[in-house]
């Protein structure tokens, strides 16, 4: 009975341990017919959400559109039994279809290996529990980035809205000829895409205005109030499904004056190893070499996927009154491009937009997730041979409504009244992710690095009179700030005439360093030579036993600053 009772605890704590590791174990036991009819609806809400908009972030990417779908089902599977989110979905977006087109040089061979790379970076930085990485990362340089790209990406729509070809893909370069080149619009293209343009921003309006649907009213007014919500939240699909039939019609009546997405190979992506080299006319190009042409990518894309999928996490989280295990998260992702890279998947993470739709809709689990995949396999299965009659503007269209909101021009008025320093990183990172989004990214974490270290290395000090002059530094003491409270002291103590006592107040100071035990030594004993006194108050208890165990000459503690200055 006792070994019995011994060994109850044990299998408790490995039950919870597994559920820890695999989240589906703590909803799957208490899953409800209630929960299955929400997940039923969310998760084919959200497909017919994501099948679109794959297509048109394949155009993004720079890659044929059966990659869009690729890599849109993998990430609903996999979520489904690590997530701790319910109403998180991975698949392919906008920001991280920009990364690939940047650093996969159009390649599928290029983005297959980018998305192989970045989940076993991921899954270490998940296994390491290195999430707080992400940390500094500070919001201005994200928003920098969103906006930037909102930009980058609508205005490389413009092309295909206006039916031009050949227009290069770096920014500069791109406005410069799209108006060079502006006369040599296709009128049917541009129609189209205006039109595509106007319907969805419409319906997009319509079901931010929709009033909530109440069990009181009429049953005729409930179904067509629910039929307008569905038309909105499915627009995309609407949207292109239109645009497809007006060019299947005038393709049937013998001209076509749109430009189409074209051939899509039928079928699912076969299960096979990433491409670890790659072959081409006369040579082929090794591993080593792919790694080095990848570059920068292989810490950025892990990087913003990573960060974009936590954030979206938490701010669901936090609306919806739930937790969820950001190094759970790490996990989930870094799996999910593991694995993706064997169906040809490229990079992806959380999507705001579909993420969004998702909680909208009521869902319940992340088995929604599983609806989603399951129309999306069925959608290569069956559907790729209607692809081709897709106009590239109603493609467009969706891409650039789908960006269009991630231009945030609140934040420049909002940081200028919050913190205008914080206006530095925001505007290096926006302006230069135009020239390169690495420059961008790299350049905003610098600078946002910089302004940190400048706080820590020059704390702002409270003056005060207590009867003798009291210091109080309003953060911590870490080394690089202990020339500037030398400066301080020289200048309010020890370079006047004649010299003052000093109490310094170490209230908000929780831990020294040995430069800032060295540099007190030395001001205790430039205050001794002055014949006056530097008397320390407020110590906590570690950091005295640190400056009590350095053995300083002439130091002198006191609890209080009012026993100081006695």
């Amino acid at each position: 009975m006792a070994e019995r009772d011994r060994e109850a605890p044990a299998r408790c704590c490995s039950y919870h341990t597994v559920q820890r590791w695999f989240p589906v174990l703590r909803w799957l036991p208490q899953y409800s017919l209630g929960w299955l009819q929400l997940d039923l609806l969310a998760g084919v809400t959200v497909g017919l959400t994501v099948v679109p908009q794959a297509l048109a972030y394949a155009e993004v990417a720079g890659l044929p559109v059966q990659y869009g779908l690729y890599s849109s089902f993998m990430g609903c599977f996999v979520y489904c039994l690590l997530g701790t989110s319910k109403d998180v979905t991975l698949g392919p977006t906008a920001i991280m279809s920009l990364l690939v087109s940047s650093y996969a040089f159009h390649d599928p061979a290029y983005a297959i290996l980018l998305t192989f790379l970045s989940g076993c970076i991921q899954l270490a930085m998940g296994l390491l529990h290195l999430g707080f990485l992400l940390d500094f990362v500070s919001c201005p340089v994200i928003k920098g980035f969103t906006s930037a790209a909102s930009v980058t990406i609508s205005f490389n729509q413009v092309k295909n809205i206006l039916g031009l070809h050949n227009i290069p893909r770096q920014f500069f370069l791109q406005v410069y000829h799209t108006f060079q080149r502006i006369g040599e619009t296709r009128a049917g293209d541009a129609l189209l895409g205006l039109v595509c343009l106007a319907v969805l921003v419409g319906l997009r309006a319509m079901k931010g205005h929709f009033p909530r649907i109440h069990r009181v009213e009429l049953l005729s007014i409930r179904i067509s109030r629910l039929i307008v919500w569905a038309t909105a939240t499915a627009r995309n699909a609407l949207v292109v499904l239109f645009a497809g039939l007006v060019a299947y019609s005038f393709q049937v009546m013998g001209s076509q004056p749109f430009t189409l997405t074209g051939e899509t190979p039928r079928g699912l992506p076969p299960f096979q190893l990433p491409p670890f080299s790659k072959a081409e006319a006369n040579s082929t190009v090794p591993f080593s070499e792919m790694v080095q042409d990848l570059g920068a990518g292989l810490a950025v894309v892990p990087l913003m996927g990573l960060l974009e999928t936590v954030a979206i996490a938490k701010a669901f989280a936090s609306q919806n009154n739930y937790r969820i295990d950001p190094n759970q998260e790490l996990l989930a992702m870094g799996l999910t491009n593991l694995l993706g890279s064997f169906v040809s998947s490229y990079p992806v993470t959380g999507s705001f937009g579909r993420t969004a739709v998702n909680a909208q809709t009521g869902v319940c689990t992340p088995a929604g997730g599983l609806i989603t995949g399951t129309l999306v396999l069925l959608s290569l299965a069956y559907l790729t041979s209607l692809f081709y009659y897709i106009p590239k503007a109603a493609l467009a269209a969706v891409i650039i409504c789908a960006v269009a909101p991630m231009f945030d021009a609140r934040i420049f008025r909002t940081l200028w009244r919050v913190k205008r320093l914080d206006l530095v990183p925001l505007c290096v990172t926006f302006l230069l992710c135009f020239w390169e989004v690495q420059y961008g990214i790299v350049a905003g974490i610098l600078v946002s690095g910089v302004l940190l270290l400048y706080t820590i290395a020059r704390p702002r000090i409270k003056l005060s009179e207590h009867g003798v002059l009291l210091m109080q530094p309003a953060s911590g003491l870490h080394f690089p700030a202990v020339e500037s409270l030398r400066d301080a002291m020289h200048r309010w103590a020890l370079a006047v005439s004649p010299p003052r006592c000093v109490i310094l107040d170490c209230t908000h100071v929780s831990s020294l360093d040995y430069t800032v035990v060295m540099g007190l030594a030395d001001l205790l004993q430039e205050f001794q030579k002055r014949g006056v006194t530097l008397t320390f108050s407020g110590l906590q208890g570690h950091v005295l036993q640190v400056l009590l165990s350095a053995d300083l000459e002439g130091f002198q503690h006191f609890p209080s600053v009012e026993e100081a200055g006695k």
